[in-house]
C-alpha cells in the first residue's frame, strides 16, 4: 500500500497523474502487475501540513509499505526512478518529494483472508 500526503490545493489536481507515475515505477522496478495498485491520497489543509525549510507548497510525501525482501539496490532504484519520473512527468522537483519505504515481514501482512507468508499465488516476486 502506498500513502501520498500533500497540501490539497496541489495534490488534488495531480492525483491521477501521480498515481500513474508511481505505479509505473512500481511495475518497472519491482515487477508489480498492472492490477496491483493500492494508493491512498491524503490531501491536507496547509495549516495541517508542516514541511522542512527550503521546500515549496508542492512538497509531497510518499510512504511505500511493502513486504520485506527487496534488495537495497532495488529499493534505491525505485526511489531514484520516482524522483526522476515525478519531476519529468508531474513537474515536482525532487527537493519537494520525500519517499519512505516501510518494510514489514510477510507474516505482518493480512490480505484475502490470510497472512503474507501464507500466500502462494502472488503474481510478483518479493525477493528482487
Amino acid at each position: 500500500m502506498i500513502v501520498i500526503y500533500g497540501i490539497k490545493e496541489h495534490l488534488n489536481p495531480i492525483k491521477a497523474q501521480l498515481s500513474e507515475v508511481i505505479h509505473g515505477c512500481m511495475q518497472s522496478i519491482l515487477g508489480m502487475p498492472e492490477d496491483k495498485r493500492a494508493h491512498r491520497f491524503i490531501p491536507m489543509d496547509a495549516e495541517d501540513f508542516y514541511y522542512p525549510g527550503g521546500r515549496t507548497s508542492a512538497y509531497t510525501v510518499i510512504e511505500i509499505n511493502m513486504m520485506q525482501g527487496r534488495a537495497p539496490d532495488t529499493q534505491k532504484a525505485l526511489i531514484k526512478a520516482l524522483f526522476n519520473k515525478i519531476e519529468s512527468v508531474v513537474g515536482i522537483s525532487p527537493v519537494d518529494v520525500e519517499v519512505t519505504i516501510k518494510e514489514q515481514p510477510a507474516h505482518c501482512w493480512g490480505f484475502r483472508g490470510m497472512t503474507g507468508d501464507e500466500a502462494r499465488d502472488l503474481k510478483y516476486s518479493v525477493n528482487v
